[in-house]
């Protein structure tokens, strides 16, 4: 238990002091300072200035195209918020009582922010509406207007904020995930090799490194669409072309490659189970070699000056298998028991993008 807590510790630590989350911290701080010193010159009250620090806040991602994006939209539910709020005092000078008047605000703020299309806007429907209905009074005029326009000058700093000062990229970070990713397939496919080797493919043995996997690779996805996302309105883009295609293309083959491998598995675990002569004693050798060489492909770095050695060492391997069950089952038989060596070969197909020298 204590370990369990060291380490989910040492996670958040992690992830608090990264390099891009301390970036994003100080930039916010000088965000929100700067709109606090300069919301006063605003043509509007003086007494609603602290709403430009939180526009600041409402507008402050990862990426510059989710800062625009996000403060319109806090932007937008809060015109629509102040609308609703503004109806709601016309529904109490009309005699509606106060307690059903708020109840029904607040209600239909909250239906109004099922509309997805509002993005972050959703949840500032009622509470923009609550404001107005609770802290306007009888100048819910002048207080909408400032709220919204203090706001909206908080947006526009950290907007600026975030282009102008290290406007972030995340593409290295998307790499290091997509190398994680390409690591738990390697292993997927070791584990695989050990296990037909041993003559024991155990489903649970096999699955163990798999358990995980779905996890990474839609956390790896999220990690490749915020790296492509921070290059949108970025002037720093244009030099990162090239590696965001990087990304994307080794998204693609590791997402193929990752069901390959584990179709690979299920195919085997099934064979094993009819005592097919694919995974028999004959063959179980070259099978694993195969697995093995496979594994060792994947897993191979771009521009790994060993990379055009492995895919000549998996295909070998995958001929050899091909081979031995040739000779084992004869042509007429090897039809059906072909699908591990069709899978084989079409994850090392997926590796060949990123084999310098190709075949």
């Amino acid at each position: 238990m204590a370990q369990r807590v060291s380490q989910v510790s040492a996670h958040w630590w992690r992830e608090m002091t990264a390099p891009a989350r301390l970036l994003m911290a100080a930039k916010t701080a000088i965000g929100c300072a700067l709109a606090w010193v300069l919301a006063p010159l605003l043509p509007t009250e003086d007494q609603y200035s602290y709403y430009a620090p939180l526009g600041v806040l409402v507008s402050m991602y990862p990426t510059v195209a989710a800062s625009a994006r996000s403060g319109a939209q806090a932007l937008l539910g809060l015109a629509v918020g102040i609308g609703l709020g503004l109806l709601g005092i016309v529904a109490l000078f009309a005699g509606l009582p106060a307690v059903l008047t708020l109840a029904l605000v607040i209600a239909i703020g909250v239906i109004i922010g099922g509309i997805r299309a509002l993005g972050v806007g959703r949840e500032w429907v009622a509470i923009a509406a609550l404001f107005v209905l609770l802290l306007s009074g009888s100048q819910a005029d002048d207080f909408s207007v400032s709220y919204l326009f203090t706001v909206g000058f908080g947006v526009l700093i950290g907007v600026v904020i975030n282009v102008l000062i290290v406007p972030p990229v995340y593409l290295d970070t998307a790499s290091g995930r997509l190398s994680e990713l390409r690591d738990e397939i390697a292993e997927l496919l070791r584990v695989l090799a050990d296990r037909v080797a041993e003559g024991n493919i155990d489903a649970a043995e096999v699955s163990e490194p798999d358990a995980g996997l779905d996890a990474v690779i839609a956390d790896v996805h999220e990690e490749v669409r915020e790296a492509d996302e921070s290059l949108r309105g970025n002037p720093r883009g244009r030099r990162h072309r090239a590696e965001q295609r990087e990304n994307l293309q080794r998204m693609r083959a590791l997402e193929r490659i990752a069901f390959y491998s584990r179709d690979l598995a299920d195919v085997l675990y099934a064979l094993d189970r009819e005592e097919d002569a694919a995974v028999g004693l004959e063959t179980r050798a070259a099978l694993a070699d195969a697995i093995r060489r496979c594994a060792d492909l994947v897993a191979t770095p771009i521009g790994d000056s060993s990379a055009s050695a492995r895919l000549a060492d998996a295909d070998r391997a995958v001929e050899a298998y091909a081979d031995a069950l040739t000779t084992v089952a004869g042509p007429a038989g090897v039809a059906r028991r072909s699908t591990p060596v069709s899978l084989l070969q079409r994850i090392i197909d997926a590796s060949l993008p990123f084999v310098a020298d190709g075949r």
